[in-house]
């Protein structure tokens, strides 16, 4: 994701196909900037595969984006 986007603009991308629940962009703790990710919860699942097939390699401000359901996190 582009370094600048927020929780308000990841929401808002989001909610053109469905209500989103909750739109979160990680940041890094030393820096205070994006970590070039975040999560997005969704009402339903039918609108979360929605905007999962049509915003999965699209470009959001001049940077490709990829959508995808996320997996749990692996133990390191």
């Amino acid at each position: 994701m582009p370094w600048a986007i927020d929780d308000q603009k990841l929401a808002d991308l989001f909610s053109q196909f469905g209500a989103v629940t909750s739109a979160t962009v990680l940041m890094d703790r030393m820096t205070g900037r994006s970590r070039g990710f975040g999560f997005v919860e969704m009402a339903n699942d039918a609108e979360a595969d929605e905007a999962i097939s049509k915003l999965n390699g699209s470009d959001m401000d001049g940077r490709k984006i990829v959508v995808n359901v996320a997996r749990p996190r692996e133990d390191r």
